[in-house]
């Protein structure tokens, strides 16, 4: 174990560790990832988020003990193309995680994206609202108990038509 990892275990409290087919993954308590992703941006130089997603473990055959949602946060060093993988977890009850625009303005879109599709509410987050359904849309058709022909609510929808041009 590197010094490193033993300094995140220590300060942030990290719940695994491990690497996969060459790819690092921490896996850390949502209550310190906030103060993890700013050290590591910070001190560590991972400055650039490519992305931010979810899963959701539901059905999965082996859920996690953390908690049904998993928050992946792919992180890059853009100086030595070191790449790092923070993951965390919630559930239905406590799907709320600190924002993290005011570290990377790229992740306003991404949170967005991932309130969505499922429902995972970013504290902090400037401008929180829908950006692939509509503001009528009331659920998040990419959770696993969401019905796969949905729940009658598209008739609702306004209909938007091409303007003649």
């Amino acid at each position: 174990m590197s010094s490193t990892v033993r300094y995140l275990q220590e300060v942030f409290g990290l719940l695994e560790e491990y690497e996969f087919r060459g790819q690092r993954q921490v896996v850390v308590p949502r209550e310190k990832l906030f103060e993890l992703l700013k050290f590591l941006k910070e001190t560590c130089g991972f400055d650039m988020l490519v992305d931010v997603t979810c899963v959701d473990y539901l059905t999965y055959p082996c859920p996690p003990r953390w908690g049904r949602f998993g928050l992946v946060y792919n992180l890059l060093a853009t100086e030595t193309g070191e790449r790092l993988i923070v993951r965390t977890f919630c559930d239905v009850e406590t799907a709320v995680v600190p924002s993290v625009v005011p570290l990377w303005e790229a992740a306003n879109w991404l949170e967005r994206e991932v309130w969505d599709m499922f429902g995972i509410r970013f504290e902090g987050h400037p401008d929180l609202r829908r950006i692939l359904l509509p503001e009528e849309f009331t659920d998040h058709p990419l959770r696993k108990d969401y019905p796969l022909q949905g729940k009658g609510e598209r008739h609702n929808l306004p209909v938007i038509t091409r303007a003649e041009g």
